[in-house]
């Protein structure tokens, strides 16, 4: 199932030698269940804090985040890792894959963490999803590049999220590898009907979004 994303009036600033820094400045955004936004904007607008916000590892100074039927701000610590560890995925422009455990291992590791029995199976069912049955054992040191970020995108998926979120997810690849891993991306989305937010410079990817904002001056406006 999907979820919903609101965020309404939020305001974000991060201390500095000379004085608070206003990142995000009455920012409010709308997402539909199961529909797709690109977030755009230069570099050093917030658009990678907009997701730390959506993600609960990060507080606004104000303002609300309802994420479905959850109050991101009424949440505590504890609460807040149990919901992404059932609700959320996450993909990075670093893949952030564990050197020392194997494509399997890194995406059951979730899976195993939350105590699912059949972790391994789900596993090996999403790496061959994405392409990988072949590279089960191997670590992220063998993979090439693509490789690493289907890895990752299996892991963001594993749990079936109701929300997943992408910051730059193909930043770091060549054009090729890029468009396989942003067709895949969109693939798996439609399939697990999630609600997708990936922010962005490429505008191969947002192009593909139903929705679109810019992010700049703090504030979010819509494409």
């Amino acid at each position: 199932m999907s979820h919903s994303v609101q965020m309404t009036d939020i305001h974000l600033s991060y201390p500095t030698e000379s004085g608070n820094v206003a990142v995000l400045s009455s920012a409010s955004l709308n997402v539909p269940p199961g529909e797709t936004l690109a977030i755009t904007g230069p570099s050093g607008s917030g658009k990678t804090s907009l997701l730390l916000l959506l993600s609960g590892l990060q507080r606004p100074d104000r303002g609300e985040i309802l994420v479905g039927n959850q109050r991101l701000g009424e949440m505590d610590a504890d609460t807040l890792a149990d919901w992404r560890s059932e609700h959320l995925g996450i993909v990075f422009q670093s893949f952030h894959l564990l050197p020392g455990l194997t494509a399997l291992g890194n995406v059951s590791l979730p899976l195993e963490i939350a105590g699912q029995s059949d972790a391994r199976e789900r596993a090996v069912a999403m790496l061959e999803a994405v392409g990988l049955t072949h590279r089960l054992q191997h670590y992220p040191g063998q993979l090439s590049g693509g490789e690493q970020q289907r890895v990752a995108i299996a892991r963001a998926l594993v749990h079936q999220p109701s929300l997943l979120l992408g910051d730059e997810p193909t930043g770091n690849l060549d054009h090729k590898t890029g468009e396989k891993v942003l067709s895949l991306l969109f693939d798996l989305h439609q399939e697990s009907r999630s609600t997708l937010v990936l922010v962005t410079h490429d505008e191969r990817v947002a192009e593909r979004c139903q929705h679109r904002v810019r992010m700049e001056g703090g504030c979010l406006y819509e494409i």
